[in-house]
């Protein structure tokens, strides 16, 4: 580990203009690159002292040994270098997006003499015109057989093209009329470039003046006489129309943009991004990058669009930079990307965060394929079983365990500011979700202000009847078939509810719940249950009694079923609380208020956000609520009014405030998995 001080630069010796630095090792690999408005006080910033910086910073710093920079004249130039160096030099510790899957593109190579429609992948080549992504082949393929109609560009290989020309004749395509036939001369070179650059022109969108040209000529045809060409050219309109409704109209027919949407974690995120021209959504794709660095949803935006748009060959970059991009957060400054985007475009880009309407909505849409591709990504481990073998067998090693653990149980505590206090119990057996054995728990009297004891009470809870249970059903045997069946076992023979313990239990939290949950195993008298808990900020993990965590690879199987675990309890936690919270607010003092049911009490408290500020409020406001006349608004006013309580209500029997007056939005959340609630 290297001393950052031994490269530190001179104070006086950093410019203070515009520019590219780079951190290199030991060995002169390049590690880390970044660009600055004023290169002065963002290289002071990596040289603090190691304890202010962000962890994954400091690792940076201490593999480093030097770093160099390159001044730059604007902000733009410098944005550009970077990209240019990252690409080149493939930095370990910058953000790295890589394609979640292989998207297939429709391609023009009007490079050649003779252009060629196919379907291609991987990276662009120059002279190649590219519509998409789309999500599938065969969506391309029906896509160009019905415009083969109008636009007969040949889809024949090279290898096929020589052939029809050396043997005189073409291919079935050229004799069905989907392919003007070059290879036989029944084309020239000229008119058959000139079938492709119209293909190119409708994919790419200007659809409506080709349409309108056709029709002109059908009516000309027809005024003629000529019904077999009328007859021909309604044939192509309809062919391009049905071609045109494969893309959804989301939002105007002039808009051109790109809706960039995220979705990150600690250590991941996701993006997608959908292409929409005229109005339709063109294509869709999605990268997911390991969050090596310290960076902010706003730096991860301006990544994704250096690698949605940087790597564009210049003749393909106006088609490719819509006039719009729609990011969830602007990048820090938004100025400098805006105008580098529009000098790719060559011409002004609107980047902006929508607020409303019909594109916000579509960002929405954006944002939830965002987090579906986020979540895919992290249980396709979960769905191979060689993969949850070598996760499970990791832990095991990394904890020095006598064997795999099958069964773990994830513990995780969830509250409103000390209120509401609820505790989740996740089950995973064989690296796979067993929701039939979710439980969750109410936190009893007031332990429920510090997660500590709370923890200590949901563990002691839970092994207590653990115990119970043992006592009743004996030492895990399997009833003999003469044995009565006391309704403690499942159909496989095996203790039902808490009989059953882990091999493995994990806590949500650092040293202090670790202690707290051992305290609680100790005390009943348990120590075949091995702890751990995994602390949320640095994904460390924390084992009883030790004063340093374990830190397993950030690329490890291991790592990653413990965090789905943790984090299947927080969710499972979360949703519990805000459901518990929800049924509080709504009972109370509006259950007596007659006929205010039960849809316009939750109006009411949606809308308020309190028992306090309804209250408080007029007549005429509680009028504004969607479906609250005025009559039903004077009697929930004269009925709070009348009983307004000096402090707040408290269930003496649990603890719980009835009425805080907190002005929180109400949120209930379904529980989407089996539960049952201990008593």
């Amino acid at each position: 580990m290297a001393d950052p001080s031994t490269y530190r630069p001179a104070p006086g010796a950093i410019p203070t203009s515009p520019g590219v630095y780079k951190f290199r090792d030991a060995h002169g690999r390049v590690i880390y690159v970044g660009k600055a408005k004023s290169l002065r006080p963002r290289l002071s910033s990596y040289f603090q002292d190691l304890a202010g910086l962000h962890p994954r910073t400091a690792t940076m710093v201490t593999t480093a040994a030097s770093v160099e920079w390159t001044v730059v004249a604007t902000e733009v130039e410098a944005l550009q270098l970077e990209y240019s160096w990252i690409k080149e030099y493939d930095p370990r510790f910058n953000v790295k997006y890589r394609d979640d899957k292989s998207y297939p593109e429709l391609a023009v190579t009007l490079d050649e003499e003779y252009p060629r429609v196919q379907v291609m992948r991987g990276a662009h080549k120059k002279g190649v015109r590219y519509f998409g992504p789309y999500g599938h082949a065969w969506a391309i393929r029906e896509t160009v057989d019905l415009l083969l109609r109008v636009f007969p560009v040949r889809t024949c290989s090279n290898g096929v093209f020589k052939r029809a020309r050396q043997v005189g004749r073409p291919c079935l395509l050229g004799y069905i009329g989907k392919c003007a036939a070059p290879c036989v001369g029944k084309v020239s070179a000229d008119e058959h470039r000139a079938l492709a650059e119209d293909f190119c022109d409708f994919m790419a969108g200007r659809t409506g003046n080709y349409l309108r040209r056709l029709e002109d000529q059908m009516q000309e045809a027809a005024a003629d006489l000529e019904y077999e060409k009328a007859a021909r050219l309604r044939d192509d309109i309809g062919a391009l129309k049905r071609a045109m409704e494969k893309n959804a109209i989301v939002l105007a027919d002039a808009t051109d943009a790109d809706l960039l949407a995220l979705a990150e974690d600690e250590l991941e995120a996701a993006v997608q991004i959908f292409h929409v021209r005229g109005g339709r959504v063109r294509g869709q794709r999605g990268w997911v990058t390991d969050k090596v660095e310290d960076v902010d949803t706003a730096g991860l935006v301006e990544h994704a669009l250096q690698q949605l748009y940087g790597g564009a060959a210049s003749e393909e970059r106006n088609e490719s930079v819509p006039r719009e991009v729609l990011v969830p957060a602007l990048p820090e400054p938004a100025a400098p990307v805006r105008e580098w985007l529009s000098g790719l475009r060559g011409s002004q880009v609107d980047l902006r965060v929508p607020q409303r309407g019909d594109k916000k909505d579509l960002m929405a849409t954006v944002q939830r394929n965002a987090q579906q591709a986020l979540a895919l990504h992290k249980t396709k481990r979960a769905s191979d079983l060689t993969t949850r073998s070598r996760a499970l067998q990791e832990i095991a090693d990394a904890l020095e365990l006598d064997s795999v653990p099958l069964r773990i149980e994830c513990y995780d505590i969830s509250h409103l500011q000390g209120e509401d206090v609820v505790a989740s119990m996740v089950v995973f057996e064989d690296g796979l979700a067993r929701k039939s054995e979710y439980r969750r728990f109410q936190i009893k009297g007031f332990a429920g202000q510090d997660d500590v004891r709370s923890m200590h009470e949901v563990i002691s809870r839970r092994f207590r009847r653990y115990l119970q249970e043992r006592e009743q059903t004996g030492e895990w045997a399997v009833p003999e078939e003469d044995e009565p069946d006391t309704g403690t076992r499942d159909e496989e023979g095996r203790p039902k509810r808490f009989a059953y313990p882990p091999q493995l239990l994990v806590v949500d939290g650092g040293q202090p719940q670790v202690a707290a949950a051992q305290r609680a195993l100790a005390e009943l008298g348990i120590d075949d249950v091995a702890l751990c808990g995994l602390a949320k900020r640095l994904e460390e993990v924390w084992l009883p009694g030790e004063d340093d965590p374990v830190v397993l690879p950030r690329s490890s199987e291991g790592l990653y079923l413990l965090q789905r675990v943790r984090d299947e309890a927080h969710r499972f936690a979360i949703g519990y609380q805000r459901a518990k919270r929800s049924k509080r607010l709504t009972a109370g003092e509006l259950d007596s208020v007659p006929g205010l049911g039960e849809t316009r009490r939750r109006a009411l408290l949606k809308h308020f956000g309190s028992l306090k500020r309804l209250r408080a409020a007029t007549v005429d406001e509680i009028c504004a609520v969607p479906g609250i006349g005025r009559r039903t608004a004077e009697t929930v006013a004269a009925a709070l009014s009348s009983r307004t309580p000096a402090a707040p209500a408290v269930n003496t029997a649990t603890g719980e405030i009835i009425d805080d007056g907190a002005a929180e939005p109400v949120a209930a959340v379904p529980q989407t998995a089996p539960s049952q609630e201990t008593p």
